[in-house]
């Protein structure tokens, strides 16, 4: 049953084509997804509908050929977990439910295509919050089985590699990919849709948890990330040597649960340090890591361009220093704008169209992984 009280806790966001109507929006607003068999028609592959479910963020998008993105409509939960500083799995879920029908709805609607248009249903399947996923896998096979198309699995890391494609229209291949985000920190090499493998990964906490739990012990908002930024922008990042954890001398893999320690106990035995200065040192610290690894991976697999993406890679200092460290090594650099970094359906989108035209097609007996193995 839907909450009609909750509508505050929703930000809506609508990236491609008019603004969706207030009213059509609303979080009590019931619909009913119905196309008849004689719209299937030619040529349905061209547009896919993207579902995302992972975390506390609900997305619809309809992309075509895998590059055009038609609408990617996104029901943000921020508000809902602010007040307990950071995602409630449970409510999380329980607001999918409530939010993907009207995501749904309002992406068709924006896009101007009508479900039977639909070729396929790209759904994140892992890793995430398994909860969240089970409402998406689940709303993504009933569309599925119920107009007869396709079902693709989209792994979610592999997604964000996507939101770089999309805003480029495509990327010069190979490429050293950086995907940084709150659950993940990984590089991977992308030779081409059908080759993609891990060079590394994190040991224990990914950097964007990092930076939510420095952001906590500072005493800042969540989203921590972020108020974290704009806060080191007043401080000195060369005020406090915080640690980098560089691991084994030819590791690519990333560790991030040391300075989180190190900047905790800094604050216990310096309680009135400039918490600007500490801000910084630390964001300097965890950049330190992740541009230095990137650039010996680009270098180790003789690539042709480096990729930032994921929701850390909105971060406006990561993006400046890997940029510049990737011009000075002869490497294009590309990261996609910051509403294409956080989660959303247009990069689950995108990733399965590529996924079908390779035959990599879902059973209805996919299951949701908090922790899948990445397969391309």
């Amino acid at each position: 049953m839907v909450r009609r009280g909750c509508q505050q806790n929703f930000v809506w966001f609508c990236r491609a084509g008019r603004p969706v109507k207030k009213r059509e929006l609303e979080v009590g607003t019931r619909f009913t997804l119905k196309a008849s068999r004689e719209d299937l028609g030619e040529g349905l592959m061209a547009y896919i509908l993207g579902i995302e479910t992972s975390c506390d963020e609900t997305s619809a998008a309809i992309v075509a050929d895998g590059t055009r993105v038609l609408a990617d409509v996104v029901a943000s939960q921020i508000e809902l977990h602010q007040r307990y500083g950071g995602v409630v799995p449970e409510l999380a879920s329980r607001q999918h439910l409530e939010n993907l029908p009207v995501v749904v709805e309002a992406a068709l609607q924006e896009s101007g295509i009508r479900l039977g248009d639909v070729g396929a249903v790209a759904v994140t399947y892992g890793p995430g919050l398994i909860g969240a996923l089970l409402v998406g896998v689940s709303f993504a096979k009933a569309v599925a089985l119920a107009r007869q198309v396709p079902l693709v699995a989209v792994h979610h890391t592999v997604a964000h590699a996507y939101g770089c494609w999309l805003e480029y229209g495509g990327l010069p291949l190979p490429a050293v990919c950086l995907i940084v985000s709150g659950g993940h920190t990984s590089l991977l090499y992308w030779q081409s849709h059908e080759h993609l493998r891990i060079l590394g990964t994190t040991r224990d906490d990914a950097a964007g948890e990092a930076f939510d739990k420095v952001a906590r012990l500072l005493g800042l908002p969540y989203p921590g990330g972020a108020a974290l930024e704009r806060l080191a922008r007043q401080g000195d990042p060369a005020a406090i040597r915080f640690p980098r954890a560089w691991l084994e001398p030819a590791s690519l893999d990333f560790s991030f649960s040391g300075i989180k320690t190190s900047v905790s106990n800094y604050l216990k035995a310096h309680p009135d340090a400039s918490r600007a200065d500490v801000a910084a040192s630390f964001q300097a610290a965890v950049v330190d890591v992740l541009v230095g690894k990137t650039i010996m991976a680009a270098r180790q697999e003789q690539v042709r361009s480096i990729v930032l993406a994921g929701g850390v890679a909105a971060n406006s200092h990561l993006r400046q220093r890997l940029a510049a460290a990737a011009g000075e090594s002869a490497f294009a650099f590309f990261a996609p704008r910051p509403e294409f970094c956080t989660d959303n359906a247009a990069m689950v989108a995108s990733a399965g169209f590529y996924r079908l035209q390779r035959g990599q097609v879902a059973g209805l007996n996919l299951e949701a992984s908090s922790c899948p193995v990445l397969e391309i």
